[in-house]
This record gives C-alpha cells, structure tokens and sequence, in this order.
C-alpha cells in the first residue's frame, strides 16, 4: 500500500482541475497578450479565473496579479512595499517561511530595519506583542495566516485592527489555509495576501498576490507590464486556468479533519513519549498534525515510513535539505533533540481511513525499532 500523508507540501492535480487545463496545453495555446483571435481565447479564460479567485476571497478581480507561486507572491509583498516606502520599519513573525524571513533579511542589508516578532508555545502571535512593537516609521507587518509546519491559524482580524490603528499595511500568507478556513479579505483585514495553487489541487508554478486597491507597491519585475503594469512576463495560461478551477472543486474539509481527529487518537493511543507540537481545535489547521517522537531522529522515521510507501515530511518541503531544526518549532521553544524528532503528517481529500489505519501501524513498528537503537533515553522532558 502506498500513503500521501504530506499534502502541506504539495498536492495532486484534481482530475476537474487537469480537465479544464487540457486544452489550454493543446489547441488553445495562445499568448493571453496577443491580439488574435487564439490570445483573445487565452485571455478570456485568464480573466475568468482571475474573478472566480477574486470571487472565492471577497476581492475585485483587478486587486488580483498572478505570480509563480507562494515565493515569488511573498517576495513581490515585501520587497515592493519596502521599495515604495524607500527606508523605515517592517515586522515579520519568527515562524514566518523562509521566504518570507529572507526576503526580511535581504531588506536589512539595504538599509530596512525588521523586527522578529516572537510566538508563544503553540505558535500564536500577541496582538498586544505586536502593538509595542510598531514604530513610528512602521510601515508593514507580515504575519502568516496558518503556518505550513504546526498548522497554527493566527489571529488575524486582531492583528489586522492593531495594524490599522496604527496605519501599518497587514500582509499574510495564506498559502496553507485557502480553502481549508475562510480567506475572505475583509473580514480578515489584510492588505495583502498570497495565495498559490500546488496545495489546493492545482498546478505547480502558478500563484497569486492579492494587492488591495489604494495599496502602493513598486513592481517586482521589470518588462513588459503585465497584470497591469504590476508584474511582468509571459502568463503561466494553462496554469492560471488550473488555478481558477482549483478553488471551485469540493476539497472535503470535514472528511479531511475527521480522517486527521482518528489519526491523533491513534498516535496518542498507541505510542508513549510523543508530543503535538502546536495547537489542538479550530486552532489548528483541518488536515494537520505534527508530532515530535522522543528518542529518536525525524529524519531516520521519514525513511523508514517511506520504505512503507507512505510520504510524510520532518519540516517544511523548502527547508527540508537541511541538518538544521525547524525555525518553527524552535522558535516555539522545543530544544534541538526535541524538535529533530518532529514528523509531519498532513492529509488530503482522498486519503482513506484504510490508510490512517496502515499508517498508524508502520508508524507505531518503526518508532519501536528505532527506539531500541537509541542512545538518548534519558534526560528528556
């Protein structure tokens, strides 16, 4: 048997989503900026899904620009506003993804200041926190709606209050939670938001900046004004159609989190030592569960499930190459040994409870195995 338990990373295109790129792969392969009659065809369909995106979030479809995906979206965010600003203050959470915290970083060195915002246990950031943190010449505050890693949903319509009280644009990355909890804009009061489409069902390589109207924010790229003069290159038009179609299928929210309920029971049934790392509830995002297995190595548990057919993942897919632990799960205070134990398991539409049950029986075998090869049995906590 095989088992995808690894949809935080990515997932498999849905066979409605495929059907509606087909064409555009084939006999429809028209440029969306030509004039004839294939580009106006191209074009027509891109509009399409530009308004059904703009529809699924509560945005017009002219505050949506289309991107490569969840980095480049984070990317254009941070570094556009910064440029438009051309010196101050941002704030970005410590669990921020890496592109997000690189892009902070990369600002710094030219002459930006950032503040690292920290998060409790669970992974949640303090509206109050972030209030003595804004300046003066604050000018952008990025905070994640659901982190991709322990599934945390931050408290987004506080932040959004805090930041507009002080007149500091909100930005959030929303690439985990589109279509798991509601992203509508305007009751989460963001400025801001990316989104993608590899985690909802649809393509790689294809992605989306929401950029609310009003907003100033210098290009990302330089060419020939696409998207109206705010990202420019060749639209991605076969993917932008999977995109649109993407947020319009049914991705089963309540079989997804049931399936994920059974799973936590079991793990914490079934095999002793092992802690969840982030919240439980509504908290925490459906089709997530992150455990830390003392004892052992993650990385050594990830090979011996996939041995089993099974896919699961230790961290983040960006950062996974890494010796080094979570920023997430550090940033949350788990010790280095605590947090190198951490597997992720996150589920889709499709996973069955055959496969929670096979799952849950490899996983409780080989965390007995590599329990007996350990040699830190002692000093845990």
């Amino acid at each position: 048997m095989k088992a995808y338990f690894d949809h935080g990373a990515t997932t498999p295109i849905d066979p409605e989503v495929l059907k509606a790129m087909t064409p555009f792969l084939k006999q429809r392969f028209g440029n969306a900026a030509s004039l004839h009659k294939l580009g106006r065809e191209a074009s027509e369909a891109v509009e399409n899904s530009r308004e059904a995106i703009a529809k699924f979030i509560g945005a017009k479809p002219e505050e949506i620009v289309f991107t490569s995906g969840g980095t480049e979206s984070n990317n254009f965010a941070i570094k556009g506003i910064a440029f438009a600003k051309k010196k101050g203050h941002l704030i970005v959470s410590k669990i921020e993804h890496d592109c997000v915290l690189n892009s902070a970083r990369w600002l710094e060195k030219q002459g930006f200041e950032v503040t690292y915002l920290s998060v409790d246990d669970e992974g949640f950031v303090s509206p109050e926190e972030l209030r003595k943190a804004i300046q003066d010449d604050t000018f952008l505050v990025s905070v994640m709606h659901a982190n991709n890693e322990i599934g945390t949903i931050q408290p987004l319509k506080e932040i959004s209050k805090v930041c507009r009280e002080k007149g500091v644009l909100l930005h959030s990355d929303a690439c985990q939670s589109l279509t798991k909890v509601s992203v509508n804009i305007d009751d989460l009061g963001v400025d801001l938001m990316t989104i993608n489409s590899h985690k909802i069902y649809g393509p790689k390589g294809v992605g989306a900046l929401y950029i609310r109207k009003g907003v100033k924010i210098d290009p990302y790229f330089s060419g020939g004004g696409h998207e109206n003069g705010k990202r420019s290159g060749t639209l991605n038009v076969p993917g932008i159609i999977g995109f649109g179609k993407s947020v319009q299928i049914n991705h089963k929210v309540g079989h997804v989190k049931k399936l994920r309920n059974i799973f936590m029971k079991g793990v914490e049934k079934r095999i002793s030592d092992v802690k969840l790392n982030g919240p439980r509830g509504d908290k925490r995002l459906a089709n997530n569960a992150n455990y830390s297995f003392k004892y052992i190595e993650g990385e050594g548990l990830l090979f011996r499930l996939d041995s089993h057919g099974i896919a699961v993942s230790t961290a983040s897919a960006c950062a996974s190459n890494t010796l080094e632990p979570s920023h997430v799960l550090t940033s949350i205070g788990l010790p280095h040994e605590i947090a190198h134990g951490a597997i992720r398991f996150t589920f889709g539409k499709d996973n069955t409870l055959q496969e929670v049950e096979y799952v849950l029986d490899k996983l409780e075998k080989e965390v007995k195995e590599l329990r007996k090869m350990s040699p830190y049995k002692r000093g845990w906590k």
